[in-house]
């Protein structure tokens, strides 16, 4: 699929956000964590207009190019032309998000097999794991209401994630914020890898909990682990992995 550059059109800050944005697409989809068409990765644009990148609704993750990507602002209207529709519950959960926390300049949301089946379970994500200490650290619950494409659960949402950056959408998944892409893509994957673990883990018999002591002191670990410098530690071996095979998402 041929799509016309829009690198003349935008700032050289944008065109980066862009290549970051598109380069998330296809690590989430080489991840397996795509569900066909039907989940998103928003960006906030820099500047001071409230706009935001999101995937063009139809293309798989694979496919997805820093040209693709659709800016829309808070009302869902394209800022520049682009023959791709948006999704409609794409923007109302991650526009909900970007309008309450300025510190979120990435939302990543899943449906993974693994996020939806602990997201059904009462007990929510529990604490089994290192992994689940850094969830557990910063992690909110939002009620399932149905799909989300009415705009009067924005409050809602809103009110349950207050400042977390983790979030289990009941019966539908996961949501991370991130204040850059490569914070969103790490916590992500330190999200999912914590329901895998927790779902392999009950497979096998009586749980062992960390104690609540350590989830207290788990993010000065993160800082130690990262030098902190978040998910800019793994990022630049993350784009290098991606451009060996995978190249053409800067496009």
């Amino acid at each position: 699929m041929e799509i016309a550059s829009v690198q003349h059109l935008v700032s050289p800050e944008e065109w980066q956000l862009r290549v970051d944005l598109a380069a998330c697409y296809r690590l989430v989809a080489r991840h397996g964590w795509s569900d066909l068409v039907f989940t998103h990765i928003s960006a906030r644009v820099p500047g001071p207009e409230h706009h935001f990148l999101i995937n063009p609704y139809g293309l798989m993750f694979e496919e997805i190019t820093a040209s693709s990507l659709v800016k829309v602002d808070r009302h869902c209207d394209k800022v520049i032309d682009s023959p791709f529709p948006v999704n409609p519950a794409g923007f109302v959960i991650h526009s909900a998000v970007h309008e309450a926390r300025e510190d979120a300049q990435c939302v990543l949301h899943t449906h993974t097999r693994a996020g939806v089946a602990v997201s059904a379970q009462k007990c929510g994500v529990l604490p089994i794991s290192q992994q689940s200490t850094f969830v557990l650290a910063s992690l909110a619950y939002h009620g399932y209401e149905g799909v989300a494409f009415r705009a009067e659960e924005k409050p809602r949402l809103q009110a349950d994630l207050g400042a977390a950056n983790f979030m289990v959408l009941r019966n539908h998944g996961l949501l991370v914020c991130g204040s850059s892409i490569a914070d969103a893509f790490l916590a992500m994957y330190t999200f999912e890898a914590a329901c895998r673990i927790q779902l392999a883990a009950q497979a096998g018999g009586e749980l062992t909990q960390v104690h609540p002591e350590i989830v207290k002191g788990v993010a000065e670990a993160m800082r130690v682990q990262t030098g902190g410098m978040g998910g800019k530690f793994v990022w630049p071996a993350l784009i290098r992995k991606l451009d060996r095979t995978d190249a053409d998402y800067k496009l």
